[in-house]
């Protein structure tokens, strides 16, 4: 079996190497058309083609002339408005023309050429052999385009090789790899496939989601340099072909198709630590529930801001028939009092605990619930038998499993799960020899699995909770950023695998998931205390910052890795706290965009050449761009700015763009730069959030031109759906005689408690004048006798301080100048 699943799994990449079948055909007479849909009829085959916006056109074609049901799992958007579509039927085509595309349908072969509304070419089918570009041979769909010149790709998901993927090859199905452990398969970064997503966009201002299930695979331009061509293992060749030009409008489109991540909890945002309890493999009997709760107290005592914790796999016993890959629902004996142990988890300030379980159903020695769910049909079946995996694709089967499993752990405090395994569903798991169902609609769904699988529980707790939902998984395909976050999945602490974790990140960023975390330091052996250090400051300025690792006894925590790694913790720890304010605006940004929270230099800058290779950069948020130092010993390292202005974070220095700089980077340091034209808030570092009340933020101002939207609401509540939020805009200007910094007065219905700003403005020399809303400034000898009738000059720091009341602008906003 083992075999069996390892040549399904390849069967895609010798599809393309030799792929040879029927194409559509020519198209016979006119067509049909209703609404923005127009059905044609080919020789071998119909083709239609659906207008869901000016810029994104929906093309099927079906050789059994049946098109397959619209699908739940990776698309939510089938209902369009009406679309202005013309259209034109000339001698050798159709052309359909609306605000922003031409779309052409060739008649002999059926083929689809497509241009702007301007007439320049985006993409065209290959015709080889007087064939169109579209194919279908025996189970397999296919079709082949042009690949025009510089064109650059970028997409696929959480892929750890490349960023960059034009001339190269790809599968995407679903799964960790496989081979042996430590040489090739889960640690292989060319096989590790942990949440891939059929979606690319390419330089040209274009984008293409493959709206299929099944195994697929892609040649880029790899095989033939003029030509790239993906092909599914099954289904129906179905794709969205969607119009930018701009790499940001494309993921807010092909979000808009797929639904956007919603806002997690404020406190999300905060620091995340997972532990095996004390024990971990071949060490169940040393966990506990006194180990979980000395560990959280340690935290807390030690000063270390933290907000959610989760224990992995061996709080529960393993079961009966699945082993390790199973989960019983119940407690392994060495947890005297868990009930007591959340209650004690949440009386320090912690705000969710969750636990580690598997999709299959296992029998406990008490519980026996996968005969009972077995014999309710709620499992998924395995050919003849009933099967372990819980069916999550049958509203009635979760229902049952939330009652009668989940809920004997969410009902004593248990506030998340992490949904673990979700590629085990019609493949080998991790710790089992079995492969659960299989068949042509196991393959159909197997890709999909781990979105009905972190659906389930998010919206379970969610309505459990009363507030925001929150699930961890490792697994995901299109549609997966509704039902964050993602994790990039058991990577060894080695230096070889750190510089590939951050292309993982970047690469599920650019194909529409913005929730993403790893594991700070690796996963499994112990970490080099250096690369601890260095990968740990890339984890507090990532997506979600994650602390978790299996290295009995050590599990990654700080204080395991001697005096730097500790100091270097809590400093990256608090800063992440102390940016909270930005993480949280550019969260809400990616709400209403699509825009992910970490973001390659390549979504902001797609024609520049400089950046499609840069997969150790990238940008957090908007305005701060982050260099993480992946090389063991490393004193200092090159870094790309791209164009405009740049600021050292930490020494003020003003750097003009589109130049590489080389730079120093002591072990405490991770280089970080800050655009011209940025205004960062700050709020105070706090052991965890709402631990106190936001009154006061600051407000780093780098001179330049930009914006800034402060968002603001209760953290919690889906309240947020309904637009109760309050929102403050704010904008610097810079000419050669002054800097503006204009505050407009907080709007919206949620209460804003922040009553004042102070203002901190990068300057290298003290200004000749400030002026407060037309007001003239006093200057003060010291930061600390700064009011609002005085500003300071900072000359060491190179910042000149001011303190604003908000309620002092009587709703009108407030208005800085800084004269030089």
């Amino acid at each position: 079996m083992y075999n069996r699943i390892l040549l399904l799994l390849a069967t895609p990449l010798i599809v393309l190497s030799s792929f040879a079948g029927t194409g559509v055909g020519n198209i016979k007479g006119s067509f049909t058309r209703k609404n923005n849909t127009f059905l044609f009829s080919a020789t071998q085959a119909d083709l239609q083609l659906e207008f869901c916006t000016p810029g994104m056109v929906r093309i099927r074609s079906s050789w059994t002339r049946n098109l397959e049901a619209n699908e739940p799992w990776m698309v939510v958007q089938y209902q369009w408005p009406a679309v202005n579509v013309q259209v034109k039927t000339m001698p050798e085509c159709f052309l359909f023309t609306t605000a922003q595309l031409q779309v052409r349908l060739y008649k002999t072969p059926a083929r689809i050429d497509i241009y702007t509304a301007g007439g320049k070419l985006l993409s065209s089918e290959k015709v080889t052999a007087n064939k169109g570009g579209m194919y279908t041979g025996g189970d397999t769909v296919s079709c082949t385009k042009q690949c025009l010149p510089d064109e650059q790709f970028f997409g696929f998901g959480e892929r750890m090789d490349f960023l960059n993927r034009r001339s190269k090859k790809v599968t995407l199905n679903v799964g960790r790899g496989k081979g042996l452990p430590h040489a090739v398969g889960a640690y292989n970064v060319l096989e590790a496939n942990y949440s891939p997503i059929p979606f690319f966009m390419s330089t040209q201002g274009y984008a293409i989601f493959f709206h299929n299930s099944f195994a697929t695979s892609w040649d880029m331009g790899a095989t033939r340099d003029d030509e790239y061509r993906f092909a599914a293992q099954g289904g129906e060749l179905d794709y969205y072909f969607i119009y930018g030009p701009q790499f940001p409008a494309l993921l807010e489109q092909y979000t808009a198709l797929t639904g956007r991540s919603p806002l997690l909890p404020k406190f999300a945002l905060g620091l995340h630590v997972g532990t095996y309890s004390g024990g971990t493999w071949s060490y169940e009997q040393m966990t506990s529930d006194r180990y979980v709760i000395e560990l959280a107290r340690k935290l807390r005592a030690m000063g270390i801001p933290v907000d959610l914790l989760w224990l992995d796999s061996t709080w529960r016993i393993f079961g009966k028939n699945g082993g390790k890959g199973a989960t019983s629902f119940e407690w392994r004996e060495t947890f005297s009092n868990p009930k007591g142990m959340f209650d004690s988890l949440y009386a320090m300030g912690y705000q969710m605990a969750g636990l580690h379980l598997r999709p299959r159903f296992d029998n406990g020695n008490c519980i026996r619930l996968l005969d009972t769910a077995q014999q309710l049909g709620y499992t998924y079946k395995e050919g003849n038998y009933p099967g372990e995996f819980v069916n999550f694709f049958d509203s009635n089967a979760v229902n049952w499993w939330w009652q009668h499993g989940v809920m004997r752990v969410a009902s004593i405090g248990a506030k998340f799960l992490k949904t673990d395994e979700g590629s085990a569903f019609g493949a080998l798991a991790n710790e089992s020899d079995k492969v659960g169902p299989t068949g042509k609609n196991a393959q159909r769904l197997h890709n999909v699995f781990p979105i009905a699988y972190a659906k389930a529980p998010f919206e379970k707790f969610q309505q459990y909770n009363g507030i925001r939902g929150l699930n961890q998984t490792r697994e995901g395909y299109a549609g997966i950023q509704r039902y964050p976050y993602i994790f990039a999945g058991d990577w060894p602490s080695e230096w070889q695998y750190f510089p590939a974790v951050i292309k993982a990140g970047l690469n599920i960023g650019v194909s529409g998931v913005g929730y993403w975390a790893h594991c700070m330091g690796g996963f499994e052996h112990n970490a080099d205390p250096e690369l601890y250090v260095r990968w740990c400051q890339f984890g507090m300025l990532s997506p979600v910052a994650t602390v978790f690792g299996m290295d009995h006894p050590g599990y990654k925590e700080p204080w395991n890795y001697g005096p730097d790694g500790l100091r270097n913790f809590k400093k990256y720890d608090s800063l992440r706290y102390s940016l909270l304010p930005y993480l949280y605006s550019n969260a809400w940004a990616q709400y209403k965009t699509g825009m992910p929270l970490m973001r390659a230099l390549v979504l902001h800058y797609q024609d520049d050449r400089n950046v499609y290779e840069i997969g150790d950069q990238y940008l957090l948020g908007e305005n701060i761009m982050v260099c993480p130092v992946t090389t063991k010993g490393a004193q200092t390292r090159s870094v790309y700015l791209p164009e405009g202005n740049w600021f050292d974070y930490w020494t003020g220095k003003k750097y003009t763009g589109k130049q590489y700089i080389h730079v120093v980077t002591p072990l405490d340091m991770i280089p970080l730069f800050v655009k011209a034209g940025s205004i960062i808030p700050y709020q105070p570092v706090m052991n965890y959030v709402g631990e106190q009340e936001v009154q006061q933020l600051t407000l780093d101002v780098y001179p330049g031109n930009g914006r800034f939207e402060l968002y603001e609401d209760d953290g919690k509540s889906l309240d947020y759906q309904q637009g109760k939020q309050a929102l403050t805009k704010m904008q610097v200007a810079t000419t050669d005689k002054e800097i503006k910094l204009s505050i407009a007065a907080t709007t919206g219905n949620f209460d804003s408690k922040v009553g004042s700003y102070a203002i901190a403005v990068h300057m290298d020399q003290g200004p000749a004048k400030v002026t407060l809303n037309g007001k003239e400034l006093q200057s003060r000898n010291e930061k600390g006798g700064v009011d609002a009738n005085g500003y300071y000059f900072d000359a060491a720091q190179k910042k000149l301080w001011l303190l604003v009341n908000k309620q002092g602008s009587s709703g009108n906003g407030i208005d800085v100048k800084v004269f030089f």
